[in-house]
Protein backbone atom coordinates (compact mmCIF):
# COMPACT_ATOMS: atom_id res chain seq x y z
CA UNK A 1 0.00 0.00 0.00
CA UNK A 2 3.04 2.36 0.83
CA UNK A 3 4.35 1.39 -2.37
CA UNK A 4 1.42 2.87 -4.45
CA UNK A 5 0.64 5.87 -2.61
CA UNK A 6 4.34 7.02 -3.09
CA UNK A 7 4.19 5.79 -7.20
CA UNK A 8 0.78 8.07 -6.95
CA UNK A 9 2.68 11.01 -5.25
CA UNK A 10 5.90 10.64 -7.96
CA UNK A 11 2.75 11.06 -10.62
CA UNK A 12 1.04 13.91 -9.27
CA UNK A 13 4.64 15.62 -8.63
CA UNK A 14 5.75 14.69 -12.31
CA UNK A 15 2.54 16.17 -13.86
CA UNK A 16 2.51 19.45 -11.52
CA UNK A 17 5.64 19.98 -12.68
CA UNK A 18 4.26 19.54 -16.54
CA UNK A 19 1.61 21.74 -15.87
CA UNK A 20 3.83 24.41 -14.20
CA UNK A 21 6.40 24.01 -17.58
CA UNK A 22 3.11 24.64 -20.16
CA UNK A 23 2.11 27.34 -17.84
CA UNK A 24 4.84 29.22 -17.56
CA UNK A 25 6.24 29.15 -21.16
CA UNK A 26 2.51 29.93 -22.11
CA UNK A 27 2.43 33.13 -19.75
CA UNK A 28 5.89 34.22 -21.41
CA UNK A 29 4.97 33.36 -25.42
CA UNK A 30 1.72 35.47 -24.19
CA UNK A 31 3.74 38.72 -22.77
CA UNK A 32 6.01 38.37 -26.05
CA UNK A 33 3.65 38.56 -28.27
CA UNK A 34 1.99 41.61 -26.20
CA UNK A 35 5.15 43.60 -26.79
CA UNK A 36 6.11 42.83 -30.13
CA UNK A 37 2.69 44.50 -30.94
CA UNK A 38 4.30 47.32 -29.85
CA UNK A 39 7.71 47.13 -32.25
CA UNK A 40 6.01 47.32 -35.42
CA UNK A 41 3.57 50.62 -34.21
CA UNK A 42 5.49 53.72 -35.85
CA UNK A 43 5.50 55.47 -32.76
CA UNK A 44 7.52 56.23 -29.44
CA UNK A 45 5.73 53.12 -27.81
CA UNK A 46 7.81 51.02 -29.68
CA UNK A 47 11.02 52.21 -28.20
CA UNK A 48 9.45 51.44 -24.89
CA UNK A 49 8.29 48.00 -25.72
CA UNK A 50 11.80 47.02 -26.78
CA UNK A 51 12.83 47.77 -23.36
CA UNK A 52 10.28 46.58 -21.82
CA UNK A 53 11.09 43.35 -23.62
CA UNK A 54 14.96 43.29 -23.25
CA UNK A 55 14.11 43.60 -19.81
CA UNK A 56 11.42 41.01 -19.56
CA UNK A 57 13.91 38.51 -21.47
CA UNK A 58 16.78 39.25 -19.33
CA UNK A 59 15.53 39.80 -15.92
CA UNK A 60 12.51 37.69 -15.98
CA UNK A 61 11.72 35.03 -18.26
CA UNK A 62 15.35 33.80 -19.26
CA UNK A 63 16.58 33.15 -15.70
CA UNK A 64 13.84 31.42 -15.03
CA UNK A 65 14.09 29.22 -18.06
CA UNK A 66 17.77 28.52 -17.04
CA UNK A 67 16.67 28.00 -13.18
CA UNK A 68 14.08 25.29 -14.11
CA UNK A 69 16.24 23.26 -16.94
CA UNK A 70 19.15 23.57 -15.13
CA UNK A 71 17.67 22.06 -11.50
CA UNK A 72 17.35 18.83 -13.85
CA UNK A 73 20.33 18.62 -15.53
CA UNK A 74 22.87 19.63 -13.10
CA UNK A 75 23.74 17.38 -10.26
CA UNK A 76 23.11 18.75 -6.82
CA UNK A 77 26.79 17.92 -5.48
CA UNK A 78 30.21 19.55 -5.98
CA UNK A 79 31.79 19.62 -9.10
CA UNK A 80 34.39 22.33 -8.58
CA UNK A 81 32.00 25.06 -10.27
CA UNK A 82 30.31 27.12 -8.20
CA UNK A 83 26.31 28.01 -9.96
CA UNK A 84 24.76 31.79 -11.03
CA UNK A 85 21.33 33.02 -9.55
CA UNK A 86 19.98 31.42 -12.26
CA UNK A 87 21.03 27.74 -11.60
CA UNK A 88 23.83 28.09 -14.31
CA UNK A 89 27.28 27.06 -14.13
CA UNK A 90 29.94 29.71 -12.91
CA UNK A 91 33.60 29.95 -12.01
CA UNK A 92 35.61 27.39 -11.05
CA UNK A 93 37.03 26.88 -7.77
CA UNK A 94 40.14 26.99 -7.52
CA UNK A 95 41.51 28.10 -4.15
CA UNK A 96 41.60 26.61 -0.56
CA UNK A 97 42.15 28.22 2.47
CA UNK A 98 43.00 26.78 5.94
CA UNK A 99 42.03 29.24 8.68
CA UNK A 100 39.36 31.34 10.45
CA UNK A 101 37.35 34.29 9.58
CA UNK A 102 39.62 36.24 11.32
CA UNK A 103 42.45 34.71 9.80
CA UNK A 104 40.93 35.07 6.09
CA UNK A 105 40.18 38.74 6.71
CA UNK A 106 43.26 39.91 8.72
CA UNK A 107 45.39 38.35 5.54
CA UNK A 108 43.59 39.85 2.70
CA UNK A 109 43.61 43.26 4.17
CA UNK A 110 46.93 43.44 5.24
CA UNK A 111 48.09 42.59 1.32
CA UNK A 112 45.77 45.58 0.28
CA UNK A 113 42.16 43.80 -0.46
CA UNK A 114 38.74 45.53 -0.04
CA UNK A 115 35.90 43.73 1.40
CA UNK A 116 33.06 44.14 -1.36
CA UNK A 117 29.62 45.55 0.15
CA UNK A 118 26.43 43.58 0.23
CA UNK A 119 24.95 43.54 -3.42
CA UNK A 120 21.04 45.42 -2.60
CA UNK A 121 19.69 47.66 -4.85
CA UNK A 122 21.25 50.82 -3.11
CA UNK A 123 24.59 49.30 -4.03
CA UNK A 124 23.91 48.69 -7.48
CA UNK A 125 22.85 52.09 -8.28
CA UNK A 126 25.93 53.57 -6.85
CA UNK A 127 27.80 51.00 -8.81
CA UNK A 128 25.82 51.78 -12.02
CA UNK A 129 26.38 55.61 -11.17
CA UNK A 130 30.08 55.56 -10.29
CA UNK A 131 31.01 53.02 -13.56
CA UNK A 132 29.29 55.50 -15.70
CA UNK A 133 31.32 58.25 -14.18
CA UNK A 134 34.02 56.40 -14.12
CA UNK A 135 34.64 57.36 -10.80
CA UNK A 136 36.56 54.79 -7.86
CA UNK A 137 34.38 52.53 -6.04
CA UNK A 138 36.75 50.24 -3.77
CA UNK A 139 34.46 48.42 -1.99
CA UNK A 140 31.76 48.13 -4.96
CA UNK A 141 29.26 45.24 -4.57
CA UNK A 142 29.78 41.68 -6.77
CA UNK A 143 26.77 39.28 -8.44
CA UNK A 144 25.91 36.18 -6.06
CA UNK A 145 26.97 32.99 -6.94
CA UNK A 146 26.16 30.01 -5.02
CA UNK A 147 28.19 27.15 -3.19
CA UNK A 148 26.60 24.21 -0.57
CA UNK A 149 23.29 26.26 -1.52
CA UNK A 150 24.17 29.41 -0.42
CA UNK A 151 25.63 32.61 -1.88
CA UNK A 152 29.48 33.84 -1.49
CA UNK A 153 30.30 34.62 3.02
CA UNK A 154 32.37 36.72 2.08
CA UNK A 155 34.58 39.01 -0.98
CA UNK A 156 37.21 40.34 -1.62
CA UNK A 157 38.82 42.97 -4.32
CA UNK A 158 41.40 45.21 -5.46
CA UNK A 159 40.20 47.83 -7.79
CA UNK A 160 41.86 48.58 -10.81
CA UNK A 161 42.61 51.94 -12.44
CA UNK A 162 40.28 53.59 -10.28
CA UNK A 163 37.72 52.44 -11.78
CA UNK A 164 35.00 49.65 -10.61
CA UNK A 165 34.60 48.46 -14.57
CA UNK A 166 38.25 46.34 -13.73
CA UNK A 167 38.64 45.15 -10.78
CA UNK A 168 40.80 41.46 -8.95
CA UNK A 169 37.76 39.55 -6.71
CA UNK A 170 37.68 36.29 -5.33
CA UNK A 171 34.56 35.33 -3.66
CA UNK A 172 34.69 32.62 -0.62
CA UNK A 173 32.58 30.05 1.01
CA UNK A 174 32.70 28.50 4.66
CA UNK A 175 32.98 25.02 3.68
CA UNK A 176 29.73 22.96 5.54
CA UNK A 177 31.18 20.74 9.42
CA UNK A 178 33.13 17.81 8.67
CA UNK A 179 33.43 18.25 4.87
CA UNK A 180 36.39 17.12 2.86
CA UNK A 181 37.21 17.90 -0.44
CA UNK A 182 37.59 15.08 -2.78
CA UNK A 183 40.96 12.88 -2.72
CA UNK A 184 40.92 13.68 1.38
CA UNK A 185 42.01 17.39 1.11
CA UNK A 186 40.56 19.20 4.60
CA UNK A 187 40.01 23.20 3.92
CA UNK A 188 37.85 25.72 6.29
CA UNK A 189 37.39 27.69 3.01
CA UNK A 190 36.57 27.73 -0.82
CA UNK A 191 37.46 30.37 -3.33
CA UNK A 192 36.41 31.53 -6.90
CA UNK A 193 39.01 33.76 -8.24
CA UNK A 194 38.41 35.82 -11.38
CA UNK A 195 39.14 38.71 -12.78
CA UNK A 196 36.91 41.37 -13.91
CA UNK A 197 38.52 42.69 -17.30
CA UNK A 198 35.08 45.04 -18.65
CA UNK A 199 31.12 45.35 -18.25
CA UNK A 200 29.13 43.80 -21.15
CA UNK A 201 25.71 41.34 -21.46
CA UNK A 202 25.35 38.32 -20.31
CA UNK A 203 25.91 35.27 -23.23
CA UNK A 204 22.90 33.50 -21.77
CA UNK A 205 20.40 36.13 -20.15
CA UNK A 206 21.28 39.12 -21.70
CA UNK A 207 21.85 41.20 -18.44
CA UNK A 208 24.44 43.76 -17.43
CA UNK A 209 27.58 42.05 -16.08
CA UNK A 210 31.31 42.01 -15.64
CA UNK A 211 33.08 39.87 -18.05
CA UNK A 212 36.12 38.21 -16.83
CA UNK A 213 39.75 37.07 -18.20
CA UNK A 214 39.45 33.62 -19.66
CA UNK A 215 42.55 32.23 -18.44
CA UNK A 216 41.46 32.16 -14.49
CA UNK A 217 44.39 30.71 -13.21
CA UNK A 218 46.25 33.84 -13.69
CA UNK A 219 43.85 35.58 -11.05
CA UNK A 220 44.55 32.59 -8.99
CA UNK A 221 48.36 32.70 -8.62
CA UNK A 222 47.66 36.46 -8.22
CA UNK A 223 45.81 36.36 -5.19
CA UNK A 224 47.69 33.57 -3.39
CA UNK A 225 51.49 35.86 -4.17
CA UNK A 226 49.20 38.87 -3.18
CA UNK A 227 48.88 37.16 0.13
CA UNK A 228 51.98 35.13 1.08
CA UNK A 229 54.10 38.33 -0.34
CA UNK A 230 52.20 40.52 2.48
CA UNK A 231 52.25 38.33 5.45
CA UNK A 232 55.68 36.29 6.87
CA UNK A 233 53.34 33.45 8.49
CA UNK A 234 50.99 32.54 5.67
CA UNK A 235 52.35 29.67 3.16
CA UNK A 236 50.54 27.89 -0.13
CA UNK A 237 50.73 24.75 -1.56
CA UNK A 238 49.57 23.46 -4.78
CA UNK A 239 47.07 20.65 -5.15
CA UNK A 240 47.94 19.36 -9.54
CA UNK A 241 45.15 18.05 -11.38
CA UNK A 242 42.80 18.48 -8.82
CA UNK A 243 40.26 18.77 -11.66
CA UNK A 244 40.47 17.57 -15.01
CA UNK A 245 42.06 20.93 -17.05
CA UNK A 246 39.36 22.43 -19.18
CA UNK A 247 37.62 25.04 -21.51
CA UNK A 248 34.17 26.45 -21.04
CA UNK A 249 31.92 28.87 -20.26
CA UNK A 250 30.41 30.70 -17.24
CA UNK A 251 27.33 31.64 -16.36
CA UNK A 252 27.70 35.09 -17.98
CA UNK A 253 29.40 32.94 -21.35
CA UNK A 254 32.27 33.89 -20.94
CA UNK A 255 35.18 31.91 -21.95
CA UNK A 256 37.00 29.97 -19.02
CA UNK A 257 39.95 28.16 -19.20
CA UNK A 258 41.65 26.26 -16.15
CA UNK A 259 44.70 23.87 -15.77
CA UNK A 260 42.57 22.32 -13.35
CA UNK A 261 45.62 22.88 -10.17
CA UNK A 262 44.02 24.05 -6.65
CA UNK A 263 46.03 26.25 -4.62
CA UNK A 264 45.99 26.14 -0.67
CA UNK A 265 46.84 29.31 1.52
CA UNK A 266 47.84 28.06 5.25
CA UNK A 267 46.90 31.00 7.25
CA UNK A 268 49.03 31.22 10.60
CA UNK A 269 46.94 31.50 13.67
CA UNK A 270 49.54 34.62 14.37
CA UNK A 271 48.68 36.73 11.40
Amino acid sequence: MNYIARHFANVLLILSRIFLFIAFFGLGFIVIRFLFVGLYQDDRNSVIALLLLWAFLAYIYLPQVHRRLSSLYLPDYFIGRVRTTDGLLGDPVNLAVIGSKKNLIDAFTNAGWSIAEELNWKTTIKMTKYSILKKSYQTAPVSSLFLFQKRQDITFQIEVAGNPHARHHVRFWKTPKNWWLPGGHYTDWLGAATYDRRVGFSFFTGQFTHKIEENVDLERDFVVDTIVKANRNASSERAEHFMTAFRSRNGGGDRITTDGALLFLLLDQSI
